[in-house]
C-alpha cells in the first residue's frame, strides 16, 4: 500500500510538473499567475533596497534623518532608496508605484530600466511618471509579443479611437485620432507595415468615419477594401485631383465652423458635423517621385495640398495616416515639412539607421537604437513614439488580407457617400461564391 501511494505521489507531482511546463509555452499567463507572479514579487520584496543601492537609485538622507538614525536609533546611517508606495499583480507582470526622494528624477529611474530588469529577472521593466515625484514601473514577466492576444475593447472607447496592437507592458496601442490627428508608419519589405494597416483599416471600418485610400501601386493593397472606401486614387494624378477636391473640402467646412462661431469639428450640432474623414496614403514617396521634369509642378502642387491638409486639417476633421518604407529629405521640396505636421511615429524593421532616425530621430532619440534591434523573424514589431519624447515597443496581432477585406464588406453600409468623392468612388466587385456553394443544377425559369 505504501508503494502505490508513493507511486501516486510520484505520478502527481510529474503530471504537476508536466502541466506547468506545458502552460510555460502554451499558456504564459496561466503560469506567470501561478508560478511567476509570487516568485517576482517575492525576488522584488527581498532585493529591493539592495538593487537600488547598486543602480545608483538612492540619494543620502536629508541631515535630520541622518540625526535621527544616528543617534535615536543607534543605526549605521546608509543611503536612502526611493519609497514603495504600492506593489499590485497583472495577468502579464507586477506594478511598483515609488515615491522619489529628493535628488532623483524619473530619467534616472529610466536610464536604469535594463538593469533592474536583469536584477529582477522579467522580461521589461517601463517607467511612467504618474505625477511629480511619483513613477509608475510596469514589469512584464514574460514575452508578451510572442503570440500577440488582444484584450476586449472597453466600452467607453472614443469615437475616433482604435485598437491597432499590444505594448511590451501588456497595454493596448491605441490610434486616437481626436490626440494624435497626423501620423507617419516606416517600415521596410516583409517588416509587418502591411499587417499595421490592415489592422487599421478594419479597426475604422467599423466606426462612423469616411475612409480615402491612396495607392499609387494601381490599388494592389488598398483594393480589396474598396466597399468601405469612400474613394480611392490609384495613380498619381488621380491623386493629385483627389487632394484637391480634399482641400476645397477643408475650406467649405472651414466655413461652417466659422458660422456657428466654433474652432473644431466636434463642437459642431451633431444635426450639421459633416463625417470625420481619414485618408490612408500607403507609399508616399509615390506621390513625390516623377519621371519627367514636366511632371514635377504637377508634383509639387499635390505636395502644398498635403502639406495644407497636414497643417489645418485636424479641425474640421480630415485626418492624415502616412505610410511608407523611407521619409526624407532626398524625396524633394516638401517631404521634411510634411513629416514635421505626423505627430505620431510607428517605426517597423528597417534596412539602415537613418531611416529610423527620419522617423524618431527628431521626437525620441532613445527609440532609434531600439528599431535597429527589431529581428527580422519578428514581423509586426515596431516602435511607437509621439512628441512627448516617450516611446514603446508594440506588435499587430495577425490579420489576412482575406479578414480585412471581410470586415470591410460586412461593415459597407457605413460608407458614407459624399457628392465631393463621387468621381472617386470605387467600384465594388462581386466576390465569388466557392465552388461547393454553386449550385450543381441550371436553374430553369418558372412558367406559367
Amino acid at each position: 500500500m505504501t508503494d502505490v501511494a508513493t507511486l501516486l505521489e510520484i505520478a502527481g507531482a510529474a503530471a504537476g510538473a508536466g502541466g506547468l511546463g506545458y502552460a510555460k509555452v502554451r499558456a504564459p499567463r496561466v503560469y506567470w499567475s501561478l508560478v511567476g507572479l509570487p516568485v517576482t514579487w517575492g525576488r522584488f520584496t527581498l532585493t529591493y533596497r539592495s538593487t537600488m543601492d547598486v543602480c545608483g537609485l538612492t540619494v543620502q538622507p536629508s541631515g535630520l534623518r541622518a540625526f535621527m538614525t544616528r543617534n535615536v536609533a543607534r543605526r549605521e546611517v546608509r543611503p536612502v532608496p526611493p519609497k514603495v508606495r504600492r506593489v499590485s499583480g497583472t495577468s502579464t507582470g507586477l506594478k511598483v508605484s515609488l515615491r522619489l526622494p529628493a535628488g532623483l528624477e524619473p530619467a534616472d529611474v529610466v536610464a536604469s530600466s535594463e538593469r533592474l530588469r536583469h536584477a529582477w529577472g522579467v522580461r521589461s521593466v517601463t517607467v511612467l511618471e504618474s505625477r511629480p515625484g511619483v513613477v509608475e514601473l510596469r514589469m512584464t514577466g514574460y514575452d508578451v509579443l510572442k503570440r500577440v492576444k488582444m484584450p476586449r475593447p472597453p466600452r467607453n472607447s472614443g469615437p475616433m479611437m482604435v485598437p491597432v496592437a499590444l505594448r511590451e507592458d501588456g497595454t493596448v496601442f491605441v490610434r486616437d485620432y481626436r490626440q494624435v490627428p497626423m501620423a507617419l508608419t516606416l517600415g521596410s519589405n516583409q517588416s509587418g507595415k502591411s499587417m499595421y494597416q490592415r489592422n487599421l483599416v478594419a479597426g475604422l471600418a467599423r466606426l462612423p468615419v469616411g475612409l480615402v485610400g491612396i495607392d499609387c501601386k494601381r490599388g494592389v493593397e488598398q483594393r480589396p477594401y474598396a466597399p468601405r472606401l469612400s474613394a480611392l486614387a490609384t495613380t498619381p494624378e488621380a491623386a493629385g485631383q483627389l487632394l484637391d477636391a480634399l482641400v476645397v473640402e477643408m475650406e467649405a467646412r472651414f466655413d461652417l465652423l466659422a458660422d456657428h462661431g466654433v474652432s473644431d469639428l466636434w463642437a459642431l450640432p451633431d444635426a450639421v458635423r459633416p463625417v470625420p474623414l481619414v485618408v490612408l496614403i500607403d507609399e508616399v514617396s509615390e506621390l513625390f517621385l516623377v519621371a519627367a521634369k514636366k511632371d514635377e509642378a504637377a508634383r509639387d502642387q499635390m505636395v502644398m495640398q498635403l502639406v495644407r491638409l497636414g497643417q489645418m486639417a485636424r479641425a474640421i476633421g480630415i485626418y492624415l495616416e502616412v505610410c511608407g518604407q523611407r521619409f526624407g529629405s532626398e524625396l524633394g521640396r516638401g517631404a521634411t515639412m510634411l513629416r514635421a505636421q505626423l505627430t505620431g511615429r510607428v517605426v517597423h524593421r528597417v534596412n539602415d539607421k537613418q531611416t529610423a532616425e527620419m522617423g524618431l530621430g527628431d521626437i525620441a532619440p532613445d527609440a532609434v537604437t531600439a528599431v535597429t534591434m527589431i529581428a527580422p523573424d519578428r514581423p509586426g514589431v515596431a516602435v511607437a513614439g509621439d512628441t512627448s519624447g516617450g516611446w514603446s515597443r508594440i506588435r499587430t496581432p495577425e490579420i489576412t488580407p482575406d479578414e480585412a477585406a471581410a470586415v470591410c464588406r460586412t461593415y459597407a453600409s457605413l460608407t458614407p457617400h459624399l457628392s465631393f468623392l463621387a468621381p472617386f468612388r470605387p467600384a465594388v466587385r462581386a466576390v465569388p461564391l466557392p465552388e461547393d456553394a454553386r449550385p450543381h443544377v441550371a436553374p430553369r425559369p418558372v412558367t406559367e
